[in-house]
């Protein structure tokens, strides 16, 4: 996307929490990404998308493989590159990768080149979206209305951080580690509570309430058609100061810790809201880091914990595992008194 039509961050009225959760991922991606939900036209894709003028300088390896020169094996390319005198590694802002919904598996996943398959006659495995998303931000609008394979997929490189793509006996293995950011309409249906239980940070995003909100987000949606190059100037010196706040968090971020008393909090609000998945206190303590890191704090301290709460806790809740557990309770109940019946006896 062409910079000039990057819509400005700060220019975004309202949505305090989507906001929020969006700088939290940037800033410690082991939060595991971020589920936009709300109504068609608040602004979700438009805010995923400014997020381009934030993207924090990362190193990532040339390669599809991942090889550095730390690396127990490299490949031939980059066997070459190193004979030639050229780095394995490169500087750059993160990128935003952008999910088509009509993706097929192997666009994702990766695949044979057919071109080399006709020509050559050999078989050529690429790398799919989510290796070409390593290290970046993948971004899937109405992710709810995937393809269950292709959300198989994501899953499957979520959790191992790896691709693997395979025809016939020839296997390769690309890095898959990225930022996660969905969003979708929940009138078109719900997601799967696998892929549901990825998203480290959940958002509301409902329309704006006030008039004064409704007919700010109108003028500036309108100076912007007008002229996208002045209305980014007006907001210039604060974008350029956020996105300094974005990259000095995640540069203190190694050394920022939550404090007894912040674990405590975390581990006992999840056992209040008897939320099954240990996922959630070790994602509300990871978002309370980043969010103390973006506040300039030592340590995650327990009024951050209370902050980024709603943000990871919420939707976490089964009615199923409910259900299930309240069940698996009363047969054990029951074994036990047909145990106690039978000892007796004998």
């Amino acid at each position: 996307m062409d910079p000039i039509n990057v819509y400005p961050f700060p220019a975004l009225v309202g949505q305090s929490e989507l906001k929020l959760a969006l700088l939290l991922a940037l800033i410690n991606p082991a939060i595991g990404g971020v589920l936009l939900e709300g109504p068609y036209g608040v602004g979700k894709t438009t805010a995923v998308r400014a997020l381009l003028d934030l993207m924090p300088t990362v190193s990532r390896a040339v390669c599809h493989h991942g090889c550095t020169p730390a690396s127990d094996v490299i490949c031939l390319a980059c066997r070459e590159r190193l004979a030639r005198g050229e780095s394995l590694v490169l500087t750059e802002p993160m990128r935003l990768i952008e999910l088509p919904l009509n993706a097929r598996l192997e666009d994702v996943v990766g695949g044979m080149n057919e071109r080399v398959a006709l020509e050559q006659r050999r078989v050529l495995l690429e790398p799919g979206v989510l290796s070409i998303a390593h290290g970046n931000v993948l971004y899937i609008d109405e992710v709810n209305l995937l393809d269950p394979a292709v959300v198989d997929a994501i899953l499957d490189a979520a959790a191992q951080g790896r691709t693997f793509v395979r025809r016939g006996a020839m296997v390769r293995l690309f890095p898959s580690q990225f930022v996660l950011i969905g969003s979708m309409n929940p009138e078109e249906g719900r997601l799967r509570p696998q892929i549901l239980d990825r998203f480290g940070l959940r958002v509301w995003t409902p329309p704006l309430t006030t008039g004064a909100e409704r007919l700010a987000a109108t003028r500036h949606a309108r100076m912007y058609r007008a002229d996208p190059i002045a209305f980014r100037a007006r907001f210039a010196a604060e974008l350029a100061e956020l996105a300094q706040s974005v990259d000095r968090a995640r540069a203190a971020l190694p050394e920022i810790q939550p404090s007894e008393e912040a674990e405590v909090l975390a581990v006992e609000v999840v056992s209040a809201l008897q939320i099954p998945s240990h996922r959630a206190e070790i994602v509300l303590l990871e978002a309370a880091r980043a969010y103390a890191a973006l506040h300039a704090r030592a340590s995650a301290e327990p009024d951050d914990v209370t902050r980024i709460a709603p943000l990871v806790l919420r939707q976490r809740r089964s009615a199923a595992i409910d259900a299930e557990a309240e069940r698996v309770v009363a047969e054990d109940a029951a074994i036990r008194s047909a145990l106690d019946q039978a000892r007796s006896l004998v």
